[in-house]
Formats: structure tokens, sequence, C-alpha cells
């Protein structure tokens, strides 16, 4: 019988200490258990140290010295079955005695319900006298692992900070590096540099790829096949309409420390659930969401508060599967020929998505000349920095022909 196992394991001085009154009532025992509980408590507060099985039923004989013997009788054989009972390891008994606890409760509201419907009772009074004299008992099944905070182990965990190293080099100056738990979201105008941007992070010379991280692109706006190109050009550092037909093999080459490091997968449709499933099971170091947008699933009629949603989703997925996840994002047509252009005009977006950022960066372009090349130019602004600190405008070269940003 569970609740004898659990008055046995009670006869520890140190498990008794850590549940005894509001954490262990007597109310949660059946009836006749419930006595020797009583006398339980009482020994407990007469003497110290631990009891025997005999201690206990000693005193309960004293407290309940005009039993008539057949009840004696019933209570001997209690006592021997409470002897022949193995103690309960803490940790269950803990959470035994809790479920205990909350089934007793659940009973007396239940029944209360009952009276309630059938028209016994007609007030709310009984069922607040219910809330009043058991919220104090209320023993929640909680355990927690409280994080070590220790001068070196926080030390260790800050120089863990920049795991993967930034391979541009005006940014790189400014941000070393992202690490795992982080979450970092990339905004800038349509066809101005965002694969580019994720390319280079990855693919290029001295990228997370070439860093030895596991890398999961999943792309739901361009074709898969279009975005993997970027990556063979800045891996292979040739021009892809022009040099690399005539190179495959040195392209081959040297985009084969990229591919053996990545996985990429078109997403369309797919939701942040989804991606979430896609972590568990291959725990990348480093995951790309392009769009990121495009996974947030509509919980709300307001876009902001549905991008909001999914911006927590993707930094818990990043903190709890120990990940850097970038989350590509348009901007506004108010950032349209903008060199700083500010987290304000995030897409569809107000303060949900710049929240939970730990870094945020907008890429920033000047207008074009009608009737010349697209500018080159491009302006890294970081708009959130809680890595480094450092906020402000980087100007960088991407060479759109390779997708490689540049000094």
């Amino acid at each position: 019988m569970m609740e004898l196992a659990l008055v046995k394991t009670l006869l520890n001085r140190e498990f008794y200490d850590k549940h005894r009154g509001v954490h262990c009532p007597e109310r949660i025992f059946s009836k006749d258990v419930r006595k020797i509980k009583q006398a339980l408590d009482t020994a407990m507060e007469t003497y110290d140290g631990d009891l025997s099985v005999s201690d206990l039923q000693a005193v309960f004989n004293r407290m309940n010295a005009s039993m008539t013997t057949s009840t004696k009788t019933a209570y001997e054989d209690l006592f021997k079955r409470i002897n022949i009972a193995e103690p309960i390891k803490s940790e269950i008994a803990k959470d035994t005695l809790s479920q205990m606890f909350q089934q007793h409760v659940g009973d007396l509201v239940a029944n209360l319900g009952f009276n309630f419907v059938n028209g016994t009772e007609n007030t709310l009074e009984p069922l607040r006298k219910i809330l009043e004299e058991y919220k104090d008992d209320f023993t929640p099944n909680t355990r927690i692992e409280w994080d070590d905070h220790s001068f070196d182990t926080v030390l260790a965990l800050s120089q863990q900070e920049t795991r993967w190293k930034i391979n541009i080099p005006p940014l790189a100056d400014r941000v070393e590096g992202v690490s795992g738990g982080h979450f970092i979201v990339v905004g800038a105008r349509p066809n101005s540099g965002k694969t580019s941007f994720h390319s280079s992070l990855v693919a290029a010379d001295g990228g997370f790829a070439h860093q030895g991280a596991k890398c999961i692109l999943l792309t739901n706006e361009e074709a898969y096949n279009r975005v993997v190109l970027r990556y063979i050009g800045a891996s292979s550092k040739m021009c892809i309409k022009e040099e690399l037909p005539r190179n495959i093999p040195l392209a081959q080459a040297r985009y084969k420390p990229v591919a053996d490091k990545i996985k990429i997968k078109d997403s369309t449709g797919k939701n942040m659930d989804w991606v979430e499933s896609v972590v568990k099971q291959e725990r990348p170091d480093i995951l790309i969401l392009d769009m990121g947008d495009k996974f947030a699933t509509q919980t709300s009629d307001r876009q902001d508060i549905t991008l909001r949603i999914a911006a927590i989703h993707a930094r818990n997925i990043a903190k709890e599967y120990n990940c850097a996840v970038f989350w590509m994002s348009q901007l506004s047509a108010e950032a349209q020929d903008r060199t700083a252009p500010n987290m304000s005009m995030l897409e569809g977006s107000k303060t949900g998505k710049a929240a939970e950022a730990d870094l945020m960066i907008l890429i920033g372009m000047a207008a074009e000349t009608e009737g010349e090349e697209q500018n080159s130019m491009r302006y890294i602004n970081v708009a959130k920095n809680k890595l480094t600190g450092w906020h402000g405008k980087i100007p960088a070269m991407l060479d759109v022909k390779r997708g490689i940003y540049k000094r």
C-alpha cells in the first residue's frame, strides 16, 4: 500500500523535515492511516533523529490508549505492514505526496461541483473556503535544477560567445562571432544582398562551414538551386555565370568542404513547429531561415503579433537546441534607398522581432542611378547588439557576381 510506504519513508528525519506541515498535511491520507500520521507528527515534534516503526507504534498506542480490542488489532496489522514496506526513493515520495494532495483537493472540488449541478448548493462560499483552507498546502509538482553561476562557469560560458567567427572583414571588426543560443535577425530590401550575406557567412573563405559548423538552410523564397549557386559562387570565388562553367572541377573541389557541412531544404509552406522538428532531429550549429517571416503561422489578425510569436519560437529553438538562428527578413518600402535603415522598418513587425534578437543587422544601399550598373556598395547597420554592445554603420562591398561581401 502506497500510503504505508510513504509513512515508512517519513520516519527519516531529513525527509520529514523537508516535507513537514503544509508540505505533507495529514488530510491527504485515508482515515485509518491519518491517525498514524498524527502520531508520527507528534513523535517528530517531541523526539530528535529518525524513528523506527516500533517507536511510532509506541507513540500511537499512547495517544490512542482507549481503542477497542478489534480496533487495536486492526492497527497492529497496519504497523506490521509498515514494518515490511520498503521506503520510497526521496524524489518519488515527494512527487507522490504532491499527487495525493492534488487528488484530495480535486475530489473535494468535484463533489462540490456535483452539488452545484444538483442544486443542493447555491453559493460559491464552500468553494472559497476550500481555496482558503488548502491554498497554502498545495504542493506544486515542480523540480528546478538551478543554473551554475559560479565564477569559473560564467567565465567559461562567456568565452564561448563567439564560437563561430564572422568572416566578413568590416563586420568582424565589430562583432567577432556568434554561438549557440543566439538569435540573429538580418533585414534588407529585395534584391539588395540578403542571400549573399548568409552565403558569405557560411561558404566564403573562413565561413561557418569551413570552421566545422553543421549548417542547415531552410529556404521558402528563392528556388533552392538558385540559393545553392550563391553558395557555390561564394566558396569557389568564381563568377557564377562566366567563370564557373569553365572551371567546374576546381569549383567542385572548393565547394566540397562546404557541401559536406550544409544541408538545404525548400521549405515552402512549412511553419515553426516543423522547423523545430528539423532542428531537434538534425542538431545543427547554424540554422538559417530564409525567409523567417514566412514560417510564421497566422495566429492573430495583427501581423506584428503573429511575427512576434514566431520570433519567440525561433529564439526558444536557439536556446533549447544550442544553435545560432539567423532569421532573414524583408525591410519595408520605407527603407528603400536608405543607407541607414532602422529596426522600425522591418516588414510587418513593430518590436516583436527586435525584442527577441541578440543581434540585428540591417543592410542598406544608396539609390541607384538610372542606366548604370547596380551599385556594389552596401552598408551593414548593426541596429541591435547584445553580443558586444557596438552599434553603427559599416560600409562593405558586395561582389554580386560571386555572392561575397568584402571590405
